[in-house]
Formats: structure tokens, sequence, C-alpha cells
């Protein structure tokens, strides 16, 4: 460390990472056991709070990777699959992942991100990542020497740089890079907010199903329902602006309640439920960058962009973009000839994600679509190829390609021999993804 004249301190590192969450606290551990200096900033403190409790099975061979997979299976409650419950049905719909065409990940956890997060930094710290807790990314120069400088303050007002050879933007929904370079756009496709919190004595599943997440539609969006270890439950509800609009002068809590009681599957699993958390509000939920990485700089996850959370799919695309960011990085510093090619798959890998899973979130609440949730056939294994979407296998696992194909033109054709109800969902789909600012004209508070 050298002291700057004016009193701030300066670092050099091979590789700077911004944000201790599953994405940061992924690439850091892996390029340090690579042999590279890296060092990773967290504004906060952890244990801290924050949604996206539900992992994926896809999630729990990278945990083995990473060493972290008995810590985690202790904090974690069982998962074997997803439950889907329409407002349109007589019958609710479970999905056991045990049934996707990879029978190798039929489980998976849900956990307390605060503990899991923890988890994860912790171990970065163990496989030598150098871990500054309370300490803010607040500016970035890329010199021109290609090296990157970040400004940073530590929450005691201390005031430090570093000059590294790569940047990772993992700040999550902070979007450090693409605010920065204002390439940061809300997915025209999908709009929504939330509204969440956690609860103690909600009615959970029996025997192993206890542990499933439940996916409740209603008529403004749909309702998660997770549960967690030591009895508390996180649910939460996500649902277009124009929605939000009709809160009005209700607090978030009483928004929240009064609309699970428009939900009377989950009402009733709430009846003598209390909460234990203050409720709390997101909005602007999807978005994306228009790049995701330069010649010395990669965004991962949500710093790069965020999906709707119906498919849990957060962590797991946070946490396989680490593990991919560390091979790229290490490709760029030690094999700079090959750098280009490594960024370019890079690239396709981070777009392919998000987008294998959109295209469901941008169908899932289409009444067409529920009824293929709520009716699932296997015809040309549509229904295995479908679990393994739904458990993270998104990236060439499982031979699933075809029977996803086989599955949309079905969804197309179901649409086709529809067509009223599907020019009707197709209207009101536009109606509830316009932007905020359109929905406070139609609906003033």
């Amino acid at each position: 460390m050298q002291q700057h004249s004016q009193g701030t301190e300066r670092h050099h590192c091979d590789v700077l990472v911004i944000g201790g969450g599953p994405a940061g606290s992924t690439v850091a551990p892996l390029l340090a056991q690579k042999g590279h200096h890296v060092v990773l900033l967290e504004k906060a403190h952890h244990p801290r709070f924050h949604i996206g409790e539900s992992l994926l099975p896809a999630n729990l061979p990278l945990l083995e990777r990473l060493g972290v997979a008995e810590e985690v299976r202790a904090i974690g409650q069982y998962k074997p699959g997803a439950e889907f419950v329409s407002p349109h049905h007589d019958h609710t719909q479970t999905f056991e992942f045990a049934d996707a065409w990879d029978k190798s990940m039929p489980y998976a956890y849900q956990v307390r991100r605060a503990e899991f997060d923890e988890i994860l930094i912790r171990n970065a710290q163990r496989q030598g990542a150098e871990v500054h807790e309370g300490c803010q990314a607040r500016s970035v120069e890329f010199l021109p020497d290609q090296t990157v400088r970040v400004h940073a303050r530590h929450d005691d007002g201390r005031e430090a740089v570093w000059d590294a050879k790569f940047l990772v933007d993992a700040s999550g929904r902070d979007t450090f890079l693409a605010s920065r370079f204002k390439i940061k756009e809300r997915n025209p496709r999908h709009n929504s907010a939330a509204v969440y919190g956690h609860f103690a004595n909600a009615r959970r599943n029996t025997g192993e199903a206890e542990g499933n997440i439940t996916i409740f539609w209603f008529d403004h969006g749909w309702f998660w329902f997770i549960p967690l270890t030591g009895g508390t439950t996180s649910v939460g509800m996500v649902t277009w602006p124009y929605h939000m609009k009709t809160r009005q002068g209700r607090s978030v809590q009483q928004f929240l309640m009064d609309n699970v009681a428009t939900c009377a599957g989950l009402a009733e699993r709430l009846r003598e439920a209390t909460l234990t958390t203050p409720v709390e509000a997101t909005g602007n939920f999807s978005y994306a960058a228009q790049r995701n990485h330069g010649e010395n700089y990669l965004m991962l996850g949500d710093a790069y962009t965020f999906i709707d959370p119906v498919f849990s799919s957060g962590v797991w695309l946070a946490m396989s973009g680490g593990e991919l960011g560390a091979q790229t990085i290490d490709t760029c510093l030690r094999q700079p000839h090959k750098a280009r090619a490594a960024l370019r798959h890079f690239d396709r890998q981070s777009r392919h994600g998000p987008r294998a899973f959109s295209w469901f979130i941008y169908r899932v609440t289409n009444p067409i679509m529920r009824d293929f949730f709520m009716g699932p056939r296997n015809i040309f294994r549509v229904k295995e190829a479908l679990l393994s979407t739904l458990a993270g296998d998104v990236y060439g696992g499982a031979p699933i390609g075809r029977s996803l194909l086989a599955f949309k033109l079905l969804y197309y054709a179901a649409n086709l021999a529809q067509p009223r109800r599907a020019f009707a969902a197709w209207r009101r789909r536009r109606h509830n993804v316009r932007p905020a600012d359109e929905a406070a004209l139609a609906h003033p508070s």
C-alpha cells in the first residue's frame, strides 16, 4: 500500500471486484485460486438482508466446486420442487426436479440470503481474496495503459484508490458501470415491482414438499411463497406498475396484505401467520445493460441484467456468470492473444442464460401458458425439458433444445387455435408492461 500526498490510500491488484453478493463472491475466490491478486469491495457489512432466497438444482454442483456445499446444506431448507397455484384451475400443479431430463439434480435449497451470502464472502476470504467490507466504490477511470482506477470510500471516511488490470462489476442493482456508462435500459418487454416480507407460522405443505416454493397467480401478477428454516416464510408480490399506483395512501404493508386477501390460496396459508420483518418494496424490476464487457472489465449478475424472479433464476445466473467470468479473466490476463475469443464466449453465455428464462417469463401470466403449466404433458419430452429449464440446466448440460422447440411450437399452435383468447392476452400484456409514468396518468394517486 502507498499513501497519496493528500492522505488517500493507493493500492494495486490484478483484479478488482465491486460487490460481495453471489456473483462477486464466486468470481473472487476462483480467481484467487488461480494465483491472481484479487480485491473485493463490498459497501455493506455481512450479514445483510437480501431477497432472492430460492436456489436452483443447478446451483449445487457449483457450490461443491466452491467448497461451500456442506455449509449451505446446514442453513438450507430442502426444496425438491416448485408448486404452481392458479385461480382459474381447481387443482395445484407441482413440478419435481427429479423428473427433469437430467436426474442427477433432484433438489435445491431455500436460504436466508444474509446467511448464504456471508458463507460465500467468507469463503472468498479463505481462498485468498482480499475483502474490504464497508467500502463503497464511487468512481472509475479507464487509463491509457489499459488499467482501471477505482476511487472508493470506507465507512470511517478513509479514501482509497485501487489500480487494477481487470475490473469486475458485481454491484447488483446498483449497476455501477452500466449507470456510469449510461447504458442501463428498462426492459421494454417486462416491467414490474415487488413488495415483500417475512412471516412466521405460515401453513406449509407436508412431508418433503414442505420446502417447495409455491407460485400463486392472481389478477395483477404473482406471489412467491418461499419456506425457510426455523419456521420463517418469505412472501412477496410481483406486480405491474399500474397496480402499484392503486396503493395511494396505504402503507406498503397494508397494500401487500390487501392483495394477499384477493388470493384465496395464499390467504389461507397466511391465515394464522404474523409478519416478522418490515414490508419493503422495490420497483423498476427488470432491466439490462447494452453490453456486459469491455477489454478490461466484465459485468456479472444483476449488474448486467435483472429479469423477473418467477423461476428463481437470479442467484444461479449470478454465480454461473461468476464462474465463467473467472475463466474469462484468467484467459485475458495469462493468454492475451485469446482474450477476444474468451470475451466473445462470455458475451454469448451471459446473454443466453437470461434469454432462456425470459421466453417463459414474458408469457407466464398468459392464460394459455398457464394452462400448459397447470396441465403439463410429456409429449416429445417437453415436460422433462421444461423441468430442466426450471432447474437451471440452460447451458447445454442436457440435450433439451429440440424438446423446448416442440414446447414453443405447441404453445404457438394453441394461440392460433384460440385467437380471441390469445389476442385478449396480448392486449392485456401491452397494458401491463407500459412504463410507470404512463400508468401514473391512467391511475393518478
